[in-house]
């Protein structure tokens, strides 16, 4: 149940009721336009703002403070929540609501409990997000752990606002990188045996492709015996695959999983490329120059036209990318979401190209760019020392700091910002660490429960305590927070924002603290102990889940 929004709710309609009344009066003509309504910054303005007035001045033809008091005058306050109205400003509207709106919670949270903060809002619409999809030729980098994170966070949160939010991975095991792998693989296992060997200026020059083929000389002892065009076919298939796995389990293990692993290779081998050619030939939205086929993706908006096959009857993987979007259609997703990194900003004017050309709107799909990150430590950019090359790998980062660490880190930030992170920071043990601020919130109140259950007092129903004990001013702050949630969320899915649960956990962790600070909540009153254990425990489960959300675990003991 979202609490916050049926008050906004019942405040939209009061003004616009208001506005109707006015009008049949004479003082306006009508009717209201769509009521927005916020959260003034300062508490002094009141529970909640509009600008109603404003907006309607230009087809009122008065002034927004004349258009306020006439609102206001009509404004029926019997029944509501509203407890007083006052105009501000140049025609804001502010209103103060009566304190027991916000009780109104805790039976609420209590009742849904792990579930509070889901909501229908989606509506069941089907959402594919790819994420992550690292090119199966080394170990998970930097950026995309951040990527992961983020992923897997906003396929949570998507789901909890109604989405049917499914994630994919996918694997570009096939074309000329995969060639050039398997190409350097079977080099280092020549040298591996005592062969003199020259990496190939496009070849992969990092230690990890000698683990691979050191792998793959335990595996195969005679390995090297085989013909060279025989290895490489072997090679072409094994290789991406010992890589793609690795990168399974070290996602795995940072709480990144996917609903499915989408094979490149699988599209190519089915035919898909050669069908999606002929097709846009026959449309008129394909034509062959130079000996290579092109697409027509400026007469959709992109700046130049597309190769789909080169002059040598190779397919490009721009040709391998529109198979595997038609693909996500056809499976009947209706938004997709593609999280690519910074280095592909190129691909978006031709894939929003291709996708209008397939005959879906442009704004189905969307695509999420990943910025660069930073490793500081003791002030000065870190950079591991183990692994030759200019890579971070996730498996080192999760060395220095924990899975929880690392992931909020990631999430405290818009994917669309440079991020610096300080390792230091990440690791202090000292509410100067967001992460361990939050976690320590939820363990200072399991310890609360712990120490009332000591004294034989358990958190009692919501319904069956006096909540209008819970009248102090950080008490309200509290339920207030803690009936924001189910919004958040849906503010997070519908803006693709994770950050902006971070920034609700921040928020909530300091009005909790904030109220601990202030009251004490197992007293010698067992009417007034009783209420505040309701109320801390609630704190406790939004906390939680909003923790899971992020798949930062919330510690009992810290």
């Amino acid at each position: 149940m979202r609490i916050m929004e049926q008050i906004k709710s019942e405040i939209r309609r009061a003004l616009a009721d208001a506005v109707e009344r006015a009008a049949a009066a004479g003082q306006l003509a009508g009717p209201a336009p769509e009521v927005m309504l916020e959260i003034p910054k300062d508490k002094a303005h009141g529970d909640f703002a509009t600008n109603l007035a404003m907006v309607m001045a230009r087809q009122e033809k008065k002034a927004p403070r004349v258009i306020a008091q006439a609102i206001v005058d009509h404004l029926q306050l019997e029944g509501t929540w509203i407890e007083s109205v006052e105009i501000a400003g140049p025609g804001f509207i502010n209103l103060r609501l009566r304190h027991g709106w916000v009780h109104q919670v805790l039976p609420v949270i209590q009742a849904e409990g792990a579930d509070y903060g889901k909501s229908d809002h989606g509506q069941k619409q089907r959402i594919l997000l790819e994420y992550v999809s690292a090119n199966p030729t080394g170990p998970m980098v930097l950026v995309q752990a951040r990527a992961g994170a983020f992923g897997s966070a906003l396929a949570r949160v998507l789901n909890w606002a109604g989405y049917e939010c499914h994630t994919e991975f996918y694997v570009n095991d096939a074309g000329n990188q995969v060639k050039i792998l398997a190409r350097t693989v079977d080099l280092r296992a020549q040298e591996l045996r005592g062969a003199t060997i020259e990496i190939p200026e496009d070849g992969y020059p990092g230690e990890y492709v000698i683990d691979c083929a050191r792998e793959l000389l335990e595996r195969y002892p005679d390995f090297l015996e085989k013909p060279e065009e025989e290895r490489l076919a072997f090679l072409e298939t094994w290789a991406p695959e010992y890589f793609r796995k690795g990168q399974e389990e070290v996602l795995r293990s940072y709480g990144v999983e996917f609903d499915r692993w989408f094979s490149e290779r699988s599209l190519r081998e089915a035919g898909r490329p050669a069908e999606l050619v002929k097709w846009l030939l026959e449309k008129g939205e394909a034509y062959e120059k130079d000996g290579a086929v092109w697409m027509r993706t400026t007469s959709y908006g992109d700046d130049k036209d597309r190769v789909l096959v080169k002059s040598n009857g190779e397919f490009t993987y721009f040709a391998a990318d529109a198979c595997y979007h038609k693909d996500k259609y056809d499976r009947g997703y209706t938004t997709l979401i593609d999280i690519l990194g910074q280095d592909h900003h190129g691909y978006l004017g031709r894939m929003k190209a291709m996708v209008e050309c397939l005959g879906h709107p442009r704004d189905s799909l969307e695509i999420l760019f990943t910025q660069i990150v930073r490793l500081f430590k003791d002030g000065q950019e870190f950079r591991m020392s183990k692994r030759k090359g200019n890579f971070v790998f996730l498996e080192d980062l999760l060395e220095q700091v924990s899975v929880d660490a690392a992931r909020y880190f990631f999430l405290m930030r818009s994917l669309d910002t440079h991020m610096d992170f300080d390792l230091d920071l990440a690791n202090l043990k000292s509410s100067d660490n967001p992460v361990f601020y939050i976690q320590y919130a939820h363990a200072r109140i399991c310890s609360i429960l712990r120490q009332a259950q000591e004294q034989g007092i358990e958190v009692p129903a919501a319904d069956q305590v006096d909540l209008a004990l819970l009248a102090d001013e950080t008490e309200v702050d509290l339920l207030r927070k803690l009936a924001e949630f189910p919004e958040e969320i849906i503010g997070a899915a519908d803006s693709r924002e994770v950050h902006r649960i971070t920034r609700y956990l921040n928020e909530l962790a300091t009005v909790f603290h904030q109220f601990y600070t202030r009251c004490r909540v197992v007293t010698d009153d067992l009417a007034l102990t009783r209420a505040r254990l309701a109320l801390v425990d609630a704190t406790r489960i939004v906390l939680a889940n909003a923790l899971g959300l992020l798949g930062v675990s919330a510690p009992e003991r810290m």
